[in-house]
């Protein structure tokens, strides 16, 4: 396992074979998100989708808590003026910013505030410890979910599930989170969700096709984008293309000898 993370780092990363930890790191200020927690996130997923190597991400939180929101102190003349700009080589921390390769697993713990909802939205699998608690209450701020909630959280959840929460701002459980969607797994307190979530991430990285992952996110991407019929055109071409691979090959004889398969990614 190999580590570029810091001590004074406000987002952790972290490698191991061929996944991609990423820790919220402020745990003193419940991982409330500052200008640079948001710009080392965006580095983080930059690292993600842009290393060939890394064919899964985990998103953690150091500390009691997933995230408090937004230092609304700190990022409050950026959020007036209606920008946040990316690094050189950042993505989107709310993965806005067109298509995505690789998938996000994603642990929540304690507090799951505004900007942390959002942030589970985004990610592919999700879950919480039972002592999660969330909340949606942009709108008792006067503002409102600038990061995905408004459309991904109705099409995740469903619509009435949705607008009840971020309409109202009030707190709900992690047994509510599950029953509409928000996670799909509920683990024990402490470092339970975390673990799991690598587990999760791990058996991605190491019993999944890489190129077929990536072939799911762009039939998903595209069936959403330009609705089923343009994704049903590309099924059949995309499977004689994933079976001429040298992991398709592999996946082949994998099934023949009876074994798991070993991906290359080419």
């Amino acid at each position: 396992m190999s580590s570029t993370s810091t001590e004074t780092a406000e987002v952790t990363v972290e490698r191991d074979g061929h996944v991609l930890s990423i820790g919220l790191n402020r745990p003193a200020k419940r991982n409330a998100f500052t200008r640079r927690m948001l710009t080392e996130l965006s580095r983080a997923y930059g690292l993600l989708e842009s290393d060939d190597d890394l064919w899964c991400g985990v998103l953690f939180a150091h500390g009691d808590h997933f995230t408090a929101g937004l230092d609304m102190l700190d990022v409050g003349a950026e959020l007036a003026s209606g920008t946040f700009d990316a690094p050189a080589g950042g993505r989107d921390p709310w993965r806005l910013d067109g298509p995505w390769t690789k998938p996000v697993v994603a642990a929540a713990q304690g507090w799951v505030m505004t900007l942390g909802i959002e942030l589970l939205l985004a990610a592919d699998i999700r879950v919480a410890s039972r002592d999660a608690r969330f909340a949606q209450y942009e709108i008792r701020r006067g503002i409102y979910p600038f990061g995905g909630a408004t459309f991904r959280f109705p099409r995740q959840a469903g619509w009435g599930n949705a607008m009840r929460w971020i309409l109202t701002g009030e707190e709900f459980d992690a047994a509510e989170a599950h029953r509409i969607g928000l996670v799909q797994e509920l683990a024990d307190d402490g470092p339970a969700a975390i673990e799991r979530a690598t587990q999760l991430a791990r058996v991605i990285a190491e019993k999944s096709a890489p190129l077929g992952v990536r072939t799911v996110f762009e039939s998903a991407h595209l069936a959403h984008e330009h609705g089923e019929g343009a994704a049903i055109e590309r099924l059949r071409p995309d499977i004689a293309r994933l079976i001429a691979t040298a992991d398709g090959a592999e996946g082949v004889r994998s099934f023949v000898e009876r074994r798991d398969a070993v991906f290359t990614g080419r």
